[in-house]
């Protein structure tokens, strides 16, 4: 009888041992997948897309400094015609489809956040962004009074936070595949 007993608690501690183990791997792999479609639907492609667009942007920053170096944006001299039409060139077929692909990463992705909130720095994105189709709309009718958005672009806090996510996931995604941290 005694023997009888233990082969069924035997038995009953193996099969929660089993079932927890199961339910610690099925948790483990839902995190995980979770983690690859916030890198592969959100934070990799914000990334990358930022990177791109700050990369460019300090491209047309260098090709168009002035004599003295600075910008014509940044100057006490207006910007010339000619200057403003390669602006708003670089505008229409660089920077603004570049912004637009952020903002609709963010309203299309919005469930990938890590955070439980929207974080402030994306809202400013997607109104930076409203605010230069309100003035390329404005470019097309002919009217070119105004070169920039009402909503400064948040450039270096956008990269911040998209390079912090994209790092700190993917040291997520190393721990859950068992990978050893790496010394960068």
């Amino acid at each position: 009888m005694i023997a009888l007993v233990v082969t069924i608690a035997l038995a009953l501690v193996g099969y929660v041992a089993t079932y927890l183990n199961g339910l610690r791997l099925a948790q483990r792999g839902e995190r995980l997948a979770r983690i690859n479609r916030q890198l592969s639907d959100f934070y990799g492609p914000l990334f990358a897309i930022t990177e791109a667009n700050s990369r460019s942007f300090e491209a047309f920053a260098q090709h168009h400094l002035r004599p003295d170096g600075r910008s014509p944006f940044d100057h006490e001299e207006p910007p010339t015609d000619e200057e403003l039409a390669e602006w708003r060139l670089w505008v229409t077929t660089v920077f603004l489809p570049n912004i637009r692909t952020m903002r609709d990463l963010v309203v299309t992705h919005a469930d990938l956040l890590r955070e439980p909130h929207m974080p402030p720095i994306l809202l400013q994105l997607c109104a930076h962004v409203s605010g230069y189709e309100i003035t390329v709309a404005r470019w097309a009718q002919g009217q070119f009074d105004q070169h920039l958005s009402v909503v400064p672009f948040p450039s270096q806090e956008l990269s911040d936070y998209a390079r912090g996510g994209f790092t700190a996931l993917k040291a997520a995604q190393g721990r859950l595949l068992g990978r050893p941290r790496s010394a960068d």
